[in-house]
């Protein structure tokens, strides 16, 4: 078992704030693992008929466990999942309890309505780079091609099988669990679609057509894979000016490992690998901040910001994404910062391992790796 540090002390602080931690993530992103290793817990697994028939009176199970921390294991296995966390909540404050369950689960309308203000949620995005030493990865490559979920870096051998098997097992186990969908091939295809043009603007219009669907249904799979983690959508952030992009998203697909499994990359060439480390900067930022509150740029003369962060009272920051620093021009801060002159600028590049300073077309550019945005962006245990 490989000890995932950041997140066990990510988790070690939310338990300071609330009784109740939820780890949220996508299948095999290692909730169990993870989970299972936090010292000093008692560690139910609620797939055994047995732990289910224990939990089936929470009262007494509760009262009998004062002042333990419990990880309650695949919690979406019994009857009523929120019932045994809302009385602990309620009426055991002295036990801590750690759940994981299905990406069904966490986005059920019920579960999040009864546990409103009980929990803390806590999102374990794929590998983010506090990750590569525990799982001593050293090949920047590696990582991008095989993608961040614990079972594929850890296969000996390139996993092609096991990532269609997981996309069998989404459609099993997730999609139809909670959205009852009916055409398989349909979403599938979508699914692929979204990969295949992720990090692009979507229109729904040019998926309609390929996967045989009308717009609504194509608007409902994107619902679906954004209630289960499995795409994001990056809102475009303005000022509502006429020559701003102000409604259309751009969709990211959650992994880069299942980038290069649709797109049947074997080996990554320079251009694949920029497009990659763009999908690989937002799972950084999305796991420290443990938000979606990130937006893009863009005008309709195709300038574009990568990302942009707002704060409520600060002003925004501008993030570019350049494979190598020297990669990075100023044509599109240039266009942005006419519009919003204040805000600090970022260019995360892979050979950016020393943060350092630069001016640049006037312009005051702060470079820096993943290790350092993720020490700019983490809250901290």
């Amino acid at each position: 078992m490989v000890d995932r540090i950041y997140w066990q002390e990510l988790i070690k602080s939310a338990l300071k704030k609330r009784s109740i931690v939820w780890i949220a993530g996508i299948r095999r992103s290692g909730k169990t693992v993870l989970s299972s290793g936090i010292e000093g817990a008692q560690y139910f697994d609620c797939e055994l008929p047995r732990v289910r028939a224990m939990l089936a009176d929470p009262e007494m199970f509760l009262a009998s466990r004062t002042g333990k921390l419990l990880i309650l294991d695949e919690i979406h296995k019994l009857d009523n999942p929120s019932e045994i966390l809302k009385i602990a909540h309620d009426h055991y404050p002295s036990v801590k309890i750690i759940a994981t369950g299905s990406s069904t689960l966490w986005a059920s309308a019920k579960f999040k309505d009864t546990l409103t203000g009980r929990k803390t949620e806590i999102w374990l995005t794929p590998m983010n780079i506090r990750d590569f030493e525990d799982f001593k990865i050293n090949d920047l490559d590696f990582r991008l091609h095989r993608g961040g979920l614990p079972p594929f870096i850890l296969a000996e051998a390139y996993p092609e099988k096991e990532y269609q098997e997981w996309m069998d097992s989404y459609w099993a186990r997730d999609v139809q669990d909670l959205f009852k969908l009916e055409k398989r091939t349909a979403f599938l295809k979508f699914v692929e679609l979204v990969f295949l043009q992720s990090g692009g603007i979507f229109e729904a219009s040019k998926f309609a057509a390929p996967c045989e669907v009308s717009r609504a249904t194509v608007a409902n799979y994107l619902s679906a894979l954004e209630a289960t983690n499995v795409a994001l959508s990056v809102r475009p952030f303005s000022s509502r000016a006429s020559n701003e992009i102000i409604t259309a998203p751009k969709v990211y697909g959650f992994d880069t490992g299942f980038l290069c499994f649709f797109r049947g990359w074997a080996v990554l060439r320079e251009s694949d690998r920029g497009f990659l480390w763009e999908h690989l900067v937002l799972n950084e930022m999305l796991g420290a901040l443990q938000s979606r509150e990130i937006n893009y740029w863009r005008d309709k003369a195709g300038h574009e910001i990568d990302f942009v962060l707002k704060k409520r009272g600060l002003p925004p920051i501008a993030i570019e994404c350049r494979w190598k620093a020297g990669q990075f021009d100023t044509d599109s801060l240039r266009v942005f910062r006419r519009k919003y002159p204040e805000g600090e600028n970022w260019v995360i590049a892979s050979d950016a391992a020393r943060p350092y300073e630069k001016s640049l077309g006037g312009f005051k550019i702060s470079f820096m790796d993943l290790t350092r945005l993720n020490g700019v962006l983490s809250p901290g245990p």
